[in-house]
């Protein structure tokens, strides 16, 4: 049977933050973001990691952060491209042949769990490819180019996508492939199996504190969550 990737990527940026400091490596409660996520990956059922960074952070991801705490799980380390998809390309393609499915997952989303981890698995083990997402609590307006609403979706079907975004390899290598040779704006992973394959991507529900790190406010709800998780854990012992 085949292996279980993860490729974790974090090569952006992060221009919203205001700081220096590329947002995968703030701290939340004393370590960096990049850290929560990675640490997820080492205690769940993935069999290895492609860690996605920027070129010029290798050598410090190695060293103050993988070798740091331990991420026995980290395979590889590679350097990331100029858009998100060219990172996640780059991943795809220091995965060996004997990977059978992947997890793709955004370094700044620190809130992931082993629980997610699981039931992302179990999907795309039936589905081949597969979302993690919420279901919208907002009414959502779509408008012009002036901020004139034209429609108002249906809240029932309208989703917020999160990751972890998990495929069958041989379809998001397919998918990617098509993408590297006729290259398109796209926002996710999923976008890039519907657009070039047309294959169906199925939608699980993750957690509504699988927040993405992107402004400085961010980091204090992340901190919050993790809080509370720790007063979850005093409260059942």
């Amino acid at each position: 049977m085949g292996k279980i990737a993860a490729i974790v990527l974090a090569a952006g940026q992060g221009k919203r933050m205001n700081s220096d400091i590329h947002k995968q490596y703030l701290l939340i409660k004393d370590k960096p973001v990049l850290y929560y996520s990675l640490q997820a990956f080492e205690q769940s059922e993935v069999d290895k990691v492609i860690l996605v960074t920027g070129k010029e952070e290798i050598a410090y991801c190695e060293q103050e952060i993988v070798c740091k705490y331990g991420f026995s799980k980290v395979e590889k380390i590679v350097g990331g491209g100029k858009e998100r998809y060219h990172s996640v390309y780059e991943g795809l393609k220091a995965l060996q042949d004997d990977t059978e499915y992947v997890l793709i997952h955004d370094g700044a989303r620190p809130m992931l769990t082993e629980a997610i981890i699981h039931d992302t698995i179990e999907a795309v083990q039936t589905y081949k490819a597969c979302v993690v997402g919420m279901p919208v609590k907002d009414t959502i307006k779509i408008t012009d180019e002036n901020r004139f609403a034209l429609e108002t979706p249906n809240r029932a079907n309208v989703w917020a996508v999160q990751t972890p975004q998990a495929f069958s390899y041989d379809i998001v290598w397919k998918a990617y492939s098509e993408l590297m040779a006729n290259e398109i704006p796209v926002t996710d992973d999923a976008m890039v199996v519907e657009t070039f394959l047309q294959y169906p991507v199925k939608l699980i529900k993750g957690s509504y504190q699988n927040i993405k790190i992107t402004t400085l406010e961010d980091l204090l709800v992340a901190e919050a969550f993790l809080d509370s998780q720790s007063t979850d854990s005093l409260i059942e012992k």
